[in-house]
């Protein structure tokens, strides 16, 4: 018996025509899904990757206007927007603090300053949308109203809006 392998063996020295063609075939089923499934993974994880990024800088953005906007003791907004926003207080020592928010490139800017000095400028979050439509503030009736949207992402940009209804302390 085991000269009967050892003769097939001898004789055969590679693959047949069929063999291969039956292996390229195979190959040519699996490659494209095993392609498209990478794919879907990596876009997916992309997109939530985006998502979660829009989330967090709209979370910063309204964190920060209400913990300032519920100080206000005055409120101004401008433009169409409603932005800049401007907040002003003064505090039990008598120092009067202002509070700027302004969009630039897509960045929240917060502009803090006390009693008149040299404003203090932080980014308090990044990807805003800058059109008005998306982004916008507007005070009426002593509640603020922000309406605030981040954008992450270039082909398929991941979009979080939030609208935010704060009160300001009275006057």
């Amino acid at each position: 018996m085991f000269g009967i392998v050892k003769v097939i063996r001898e004789k055969q020295r590679g693959f047949t025509l069929i063999e291969l063609l039956v292996a390229l075939a195979i190959l040519g089923i699996i490659a494209p899904v095993l392609g498209l499934s990478i794919f879907q993974v990596l876009h997916v994880n992309e997109a939530t990757g985006n998502h979660m990024t829009a989330v967090k800088q709209v979370e910063s953005a309204v964190h920060w206007i209400s913990y300032d906007s519920q100080m206000a003791q005055t409120v101004e907004t401008s433009g169409d927007s409603g932005l800049p926003l401007t907040l002003s207080w003064v505090k039990w020592d008598n120092t009067s603090n202002s509070i700027t928010y302004s969009i630039e490139t897509g960045e929240l800017e917060r502009a803090y300053s006390v009693d008149g000095g040299e404003p203090t400028t932080t980014v308090v979050a990044r990807h805003i949308n800058t059109d008005s439509e998306k982004t916008n503030c507007q005070y009426d009736d002593g509640v603020l109203t922000l309406h605030i949207t981040a954008s992450v992402g270039a082909v398929r940009p991941a979009n979080e809006t939030r609208v935010l209804e704060v009160v300001p302390k009275p006057q």
